[in-house]
């Protein structure tokens, strides 16, 4: 009897989230805010903890392999792609417990293409949610093996009954795009800057889930310890430690999205979750994409960065803490709720 009161309390989904950085997680917690009733997530890292801090129920299991980044540049990427086919073997025996076990009626993957296979072959209907539709972290030898595990994933995605990608544009196919997904504040960017103690122009320098932008918050903070009357505030993420006594570093957060707004420029790498944030409530931004990481390099230039910007902080800097705010309306996450809740 309990188990079945207990069950009651979720909405239907098995929810799986990618750990691979935070980013995920935040677009996956925006959208369940919007489900008639919560979701169960299996996810990893620190995408578990978020989740969890959110008040959603979450199993704590997959442990994705770390991006090799020296001096901001990725390292053996054949390497990292062999690592990824063996945890992407690890995750659909998880995810083929957790569908045997819950029997749910629809299961929602951000970038986790494990519970996908898993499901579509129980003939349980399946939702991608994604902002890439191949990768390209491979050259020479490498990219055969990779674009083999593209012709999977493309047959994954093509089985899906639909496919959320949160950009503008319009449908084909399976696709829907539905815009910006981000997470909503109930607060004022005023209160928000009382809350946090933001006195003076705030830059935050946020690297996300892994340790993998130390090279930008290293270079953030010696230019600008350089810069008068300006604080410095960092969100290092749950795997990177700086020591440092004269910086503030708020470690792991789990409200990006309202330090974002209340701040007067976010420095950060080149994810799309951040930098959706960062339009979304008008904050300027300056984002460095980790050098070879092909996705990350994709959405740094189409918000006008390169790698090599990272050497440019001293000049970019004062020019941006210059610019006008412009909030974007962005209702991307309800849209793609809506949509899970037709299958549900």
């Amino acid at each position: 009897m309990r188990d079945s009161i207990q069950k009651s309390l979720y909405q239907n989904i098995g929810f799986f989230c990618s750990p691979i950085g935070l980013g995920h997680a935040t677009r996956d917690i925006a959208i369940a805010q919007f489900l008639k009733k919560p979701p169960k997530f299996v996810t990893g890292a620190g995408a578990a903890k978020m989740i969890s801090d959110y008040g959603f129920s979450v199993n704590d299991e997959y442990a994705p392999p770390n991006f090799d980044v020296q001096n901001g540049a990725l390292r053996g990427s054949l390497g990292w792609l062999w690592k990824y086919y063996q945890y992407y073997k690890d995750c659909k025996k998880i995810s083929d417990r957790f569908i045997s076990s819950e029997r749910p009626k629809i299961i929602v993957s951000d970038e986790d293409f494990a519970s996908l296979t898993i499901a579509q072959q129980k003939k349980i209907p399946t939702i991608l949610i994604t902002d890439i539709l191949e990768t390209r972290f491979t050259k020479g030898i490498g990219s055969i093996i990779e674009k083999k595990m593209n012709k999977s994933m493309r047959e994954i995605i093509q089985k899906c009954d639909t496919v959320i990608l949160p950009e503008t544009g319009p449908d084909q196919d399976n696709v829907r795009r539905v815009g910006p997904i981000v997470r909503s504040t109930q607060h004022t960017r005023e209160e928000l800057r009382k809350r946090l103690g933001f006195e003076k122009k705030t830059i935050v320098a946020s690297v996300g889930g892994t340790d993998a932008g130390r090279f930008l918050i290293q270079k953030t903070i010696e230019v600008a310890s350089n810069l008068k009357d300006i604080d410095l505030v960092l969100v290092s993420g749950p795997a990177l430690e700086i020591q440092n006594q004269n910086i503030r570093n708020l470690g792991f957060v789990n409200n990006l999205h309202e330090i974002i707004f209340a701040s007067d420029l976010v420095i950060s790498l080149a994810g799309k979750s951040t930098i959706d944030e960062s339009r979304a409530y008008g904050t300027p931004g300056i984002f460095i994409p980790i050098k070879g990481h092909f996705e990350q390099e994709d959405n740094a230039k189409e918000e006008g960065y390169y790698f090599d910007d990272i050497y440019k902080l001293d000049s970019l800097i004062p020019q941006k803490l210059e610019s006008e705010r412009r909030q974007v309306k962005t209702d991307g996450a309800k849209k793609a709720a809506d949509i899970i809740l037709q299958y549900s």
